[in-house]
């Protein structure tokens, strides 16, 4: 029953448009600021010497990567909440792979930890320099491996929220059909950098980021503006139709 909406809904909806905005700027700090400004491409030690003269900003990225992670789950219960009652099979189905997406992405803040423990800990010092840096360098590639794992999930279970938004009629059919594509965009993407990683040289984040992106920023300031309304008649056929989470940058 998508005609009528009770108060959980609505309430609920905000709740999902508030942490979808609240994520992109924490997200590009930690992704793209912290690590543009410690990783050296192709050089362990100077970026190990990096992060280790910048111990704080790193663990800075790593606590913003947490609070969009926490984000996260608010956002996944809320869009269930929310979307329930348009078919609750397929919204448990989304919830699980985003859940499995937000654990993925939480391994990944670990790897990061670790990263700190290896190039910092009394006990790793029996390592020459050139190791602690080589060992700390896998660890980050890590990093960028369970974000990948991670967009792939995202990609499985956003464009089935999204066709439950478009189901729904509580948004307009535009919007939820932009997270449909763009969502699809991130799941065949991530899935082609685990067979091909060399693609990603070619496939840029813009390419695959920026739609989802676009559409994270559009629906959530459209459920915080605007919240969430009952279908027109005939499901809103004739209604004017109208962003794991931004992209992360994936050391390699």
């Amino acid at each position: 029953m998508t005609d009528t909406i009770d108060d959980t809904q609505r309430n609920w909806a905000r709740v999902v448009g508030i942490a979808y905005l609240f994520a992109i700027i924490p997200s590009f700090f930690a992704e793209f600021y912290v690590l543009d400004q410690l990783i050296v491409t192709g050089d362990a030690l100077a970026t190990a010497a990096n992060i280790v003269a910048n111990e704080r900003l790193f663990r800075l990225g790593t606590a913003a990567n947490v609070l969009v992670f926490a984000a996260d789950v608010l956002l996944i219960a809320g869009l269930y909440i929310v979307l329930e009652k348009v078919n609750r099979n397929l919204a448990l189905v989304a919830v699980l792979f985003r859940m499995l997406e937000t654990a993925m992405l939480l391994i990944a803040a670990l790897n990061d930890l670790d990263v700190i423990r290896i190039l910092t800990a009394d006990y790793m010092q029996v390592f020459e320099p050139d190791r602690l840096a080589a060992i700390a360098r896998t660890s980050l590639g890590a990093h960028g491996a369970a974000y990948n794992l991670g967009l792939m999930l995202f990609g499985l279970g956003s464009p089935v929220f999204c066709y439950l938004w478009l189901k729904s009629g509580y948004i307009p059919k535009a919007l939820a059909g932009l997270g449909i594509i763009s969502s699809v965009v991130v799941a065949i993407c991530a899935f082609t950098f685990i067979i091909f990683p060399e693609a990603g040289k070619v496939v840029t984040v813009a390419f695959y980021g920026g739609p989802i992106l676009l559409f994270e920023i559009a629906i959530g300031l459209w459920l915080v503006t605007k919240g969430i309304s009952p279908p027109r008649s005939g499901h809103a056929d004739g209604m004017i139709s109208g962003v794991v989470l931004p992209m992360r940058k994936q050391p390699a």
